[in-house]
């Protein structure tokens, strides 16, 4: 259901509950406000990426990409704030499959928007464990760097540390396989 619908909603149940008060129906009145309220919820909290974050945080992939497919237009559905967290969630869900095609959903992510630090935290970490794969050190360095900044609390400082022994093992690999020359790749 498009936004603007669940304000409309929202609004004309809000209207019933003040003339349900108004003719002294105290109960349904009150009552009618907590659905509004609920309705009025429902457009800042979509209930289908409640639903997506609830099953990846049980680690059930499926069930949140199922959840994440009946968006069909997130534009239209989500509230502008949710628009990064929907990118995000679907990167990360993404990114079990297929790292390389999920880069392009936490730059949404990060483009989008994401008011949390540890979330922008994360997207920056995937970023770098991505940018590492492609071997572009430079660039996930940086990314690591922001990473850390944005984790005030640390909540990522050990995955952090493990991206950055994992990137001085690329080095390490780099210098053996650039000191063997065309061919090989020389392991100790």
């Amino acid at each position: 259901m498009p936004n603007f619908i669940r304000i409309i909603l929202a609004a004309v149940i809000l209207g019933a509950a003040v003339t349900l008060m108004v003719f002294s129906h105290w109960g349904w009145g009150i009552l009618l406000v907590f659905v509004a309220l609920l309705v009025f919820v429902t457009y800042i909290f979509n209930e289908k990426m409640l639903m997506a974050q609830w099953h990846l945080r049980k680690e059930n992939m499926d069930k949140a990409q199922q959840w994440l497919n009946k968006i069909n237009n997130y534009e239209k559905e989500l509230y502008k704030g949710q628009w990064g967290y929907y990118h995000l969630l679907i990167g990360l869900i993404e990114s079990r499959t297929s790292p390389m095609k999920s880069e392009k959903y936490f730059k949404k992510a990060l483009q989008f928007g994401l008011t949390m630090d540890h979330n922008i935290a994360l997207a920056n970490l995937s970023l770098a464990g991505v940018e590492m794969a492609k071997r572009n050190k430079r660039e996930a360095q940086r990314l690591l760097k922001e990473a850390e900044k944005a984790d005030k609390n640390k909540l990522m400082a050990e995955q952090i540390k493990m991206m950055k022994g994992q990137m001085s093992m690329l080095d390490k690999t780099q210098m053996v396989q650039g000191g063997r020359g065309r061919g090989g790749f020389r392991q100790y």
